[in-house]
């Protein structure tokens, strides 16, 4: 039986806590914002507010923040999406006030110091260029591009020219602004006691409120092939759009996702590579959130090829009315069996209870198997996948 706790800390801080009798725990620190809420002119911010964190708090430096996670023997990260920015390190499950008090400094307390600001902003655009030359990367930042329009629909790391142009005092403003502890997610998995992880956190966290305008986020369906010079492969992205993270629907479409491209046996790689030889690389996937929700299919093929691959997904979509029963039990089996594999990791189960919570309620993460096992036929037959969007990028 999991243990389970969440308490609304009087701060406004969520806390949520899955007890595990490890000598491992997983800490991670989340504020609900991310690119989904910026406009155009700030797009990028988030994310480079996440890398200033790095560069030194009020209490500690650069270094200091690095040792006292990895001296111990532990890791430490950082990411930023459409809808959080999440801070969050794993180390001995003795050492878990200390993870909690990184976790706590970095999203509570940056210096945003102006030397370091001006200097990072290079880190980030080299990041940028890093990301446009790296086609896998870029494909799949493209079709996101192309389901929906600006601002939702740009890059989560924004443009160089927008973080060239960042000011000091306008990140920090707009920091003060969106980090306010009535947004934020405390989230422990381990060898820990809630008490204890509770009353740290009513002594870290100030009480502050925010309040904010929603970005609009509008559907948009576009095909588009760009050209570069010096490719040998094309990289081609097929996307459309799918159930938020908060509707019951979402469970249908992760069987269907498992049918079609969840691994070697899945009917596009069967059909794609191994019956046909037309890619090494066949991956799919879901984005999803509170507000927006979406599929991706990668593959890699030859330029020539890429209007007999998309006609196969084309086909294969409109064949989920004619899953059989058989498939359907294995696709669920599929799912819940990689739920279970990917819950021995404690990182994992932290991040989707963090994100379950901001979605909605954490405790749905324990609910994926019934929900997985609610899910009929008739709802994978019922889906229809009428309007899409593709992006290329083929040699020149």
């Amino acid at each position: 039986m999991v243990e389970f706790y969440k308490k609304k800390l009087s701060n406004g801080l969520t806390v949520l806590f899955e007890k595990r009798n490890l000598p491992v725990v997983s800490v991670s620190a989340t504020v609900n914002w991310g690119s989904e809420f910026e406009t155009e002119k700030i797009k990028g911010v988030s994310h480079f507010i996440e890398h200033l964190m790095f560069k030194g708090t009020k209490t500690r430096g650069q270094k200091e923040i690095a040792e006292e996670i990895e001296r111990k023997g532990g890791v430490l990260n950082a990411y930023t999406s459409e809808e959080v920015t999440s801070y969050w390190n794993k180390l001995p499950s003795k050492h878990v006030v200390d993870g909690i008090n990184i976790a706590s400094d970095l999203i509570l307390n940056p210096k945003f110091d102006a030397v370091e600001f001006e200097r990072e902003k290079g880190v980030i655009i080299e990041e940028i260029k890093m990301y446009h030359d790296n086609p896998h990367y870029y494909v799949m930042d493209r079709i996101k591009q192309m389901l929906y329009d600006k601002p939702f629909g740009s890059s989560i790391a924004g443009k160089a020219e927008t973080i060239k142009n960042a000011k000091r005092e306008d990140i920090m403003k707009l920091f003060n602004s969106m980090y306010t502890t009535d947004s934020m997610v405390l989230c422990v998995v381990g060898n820990a006691d809630f008490n204890e992880i509770c009353k740290t956190a009513e002594k870290l966290y100030p009480k502050t409120k925010r309040k904010f305008i929603p970005q609009p986020i509008k559907k948009i369906h576009t095909e588009v092939v760009e050209k570069r010079k010096e490719l040998e492969q094309a990289h081609f992205t097929f996307g459309f759009h799918a159930p938020t993270f908060s509707e019951k629907l979402r469970y249908a479409y992760d069987i269907a996702g498992c049918h079609l491209f969840d691994g070697m046996a899945s009917v596009l790689f069967q059909e794609i590579r191994e019956k046909r030889g037309l890619a090494y690389a066949i991956k799919g996937g879901f984005d999803q959130s509170k507000n927006y929700g979406f599929g991706t299919i990668y593959v890699n093929t030859l330029k020539e090829k890429i209007k007999t691959v998309k006609e196969i997904i084309i086909k294969e979509l409109a064949d989920l009315k004619n899953l059989n029963q058989k498939d359907f039990e294995e696709c669920k089996e599929q799912l819940i069996g990689s739920k279970k594999v990917a819950e021995e990791d404690s990182s994992n189960v932290m991040n989707n209870l963090m994100l379950e919570e901001i979605s909605g309620n954490a405790e749905d993460y324990y609910k994926y198997e019934s929900n997985i096992h609610k899910v009929k036929l008739e709802d994978i037959k019922n889906i229809r996948i009428k309007n899409y969007s593709t992006f290329s990028l083929v040699p020149e």
